[in-house]
């Protein structure tokens, strides 16, 4: 028989009960999350430490590794440019440069790709030009840039753009020519008009598609904007990085090369951080929340 004060008793116990595998699951992800990030800085550590032994030992096992700066020689000279200013201007550019490309491009291909996949007489005007123009390199288009442009500032831009555009296009169209069409029904059968399916039911669903083609297009775009730099640049860490090569400072042109590096991947961070934040919704399987 249940009492007022045996079922005060029972709950905290109950409660408790309820609790422990819920705790004992965020425990096991902390300590998985930590041996993750033990993992990932041990193997590269090991790398710079095996690129170290190579370099100071002058190997040479099919590649020449005496002609390699050392890691320590790389650090030295990482060290001086942060102490002068043209290394953070160079950083600014740069950033500035992929940041307002890739921002043009995101709403242009989120924009074009849901056209194109939800009107068919747009998709048939506009689909045959951008196909056409679709597999040329972004880089192979900085004469084109240079002739039209008015300044080299303009072009660099404008190829950033174009590499960033065509992968957020395509996987926005993709994504949303994906969504079942029974949701859409769904919602017309309940009054729902073509304005409150675009914003309700299309663009949440193809969120997705749309920051997988957005990561691939800020990796592009990082690529093409570096070699545009060193094409055509004034300032910027890939203008840098080739007049350290023309110059054979080869320190200097590794330190460029991992500045490159790390912009790209806080860059690309970012855009999955962002995606992640937004499709909180999504069903996630136990290795999809890290």
């Amino acid at each position: 028989m249940s009492t007022p004060a045996l079922d005060a008793t029972l709950a905290p116990a109950a409660s408790g009960a309820a609790d422990a595998p819920a705790a004992r699951t965020a425990r096991t992800r902390t300590a998985a999350g930590l041996r993750g990030w033990v993992v990932r800085l041990g193997s590269l550590a090991v790398v710079v430490a095996l690129w170290q032994w190579l370099t100071t030992a002058d190997a040479r096992v099919g590649l020449r590794f005496d002609r390699l700066p050392s890691p320590t020689e790389v650090a030295a000279e990482f060290g001086r440019q942060l102490g002068t200013r043209i290394y953070y201007l160079d950083l600014a550019q740069s950033v500035i440069r992929i940041l307002t490309g890739f921002a043009l491009a995101a709403v242009a291909g989120i924009a074009l790709g849901v056209l194109v996949a939800r009107s068919r007489w747009l998709g048939d005007v506009l689909l045959p030009p951008i196909e056409v123009v679709r597999p040329i390199p972004a880089i192979a288009l900085v004469p084109i840039a240079i002739l039209v442009f008015p300044s080299d500032e303009q072009g660099i831009v404008f190829i950033t753009f174009a590499a960033a555009f065509f992968p957020i296009m395509v996987s926005t169209r993709h994504a949303v020519r994906a969504l079942p069409t029974l949701w859409e029904d769904a919602v017309r059968t309940m009054g729902g008009g073509r304005a409150h399916v675009l914003w309700n039911v299309v663009l949440p669903g193809a969120l997705p598609g749309v920051f997988g083609g957005l990561s691939v297009g800020m990796g592009v775009a990082w690529i093409c904007v570096i070699s545009a730099e060193m094409i055509s640049g004034e300032f910027g860490v890939g203008y840098r990085t080739w007049h350290a090569y023309t110059v054979v400072d080869y320190p200097a042109v590794l330190v460029g090369m991992a500045s490159i590096g790390v912009l790209g991947w806080v860059t690309s961070a970012s855009v999955e951080l962002l995606g992640r934040r937004l499709t909180r919704w999504l069903p996630r399987g136990e290795g999809g929340t890290r």
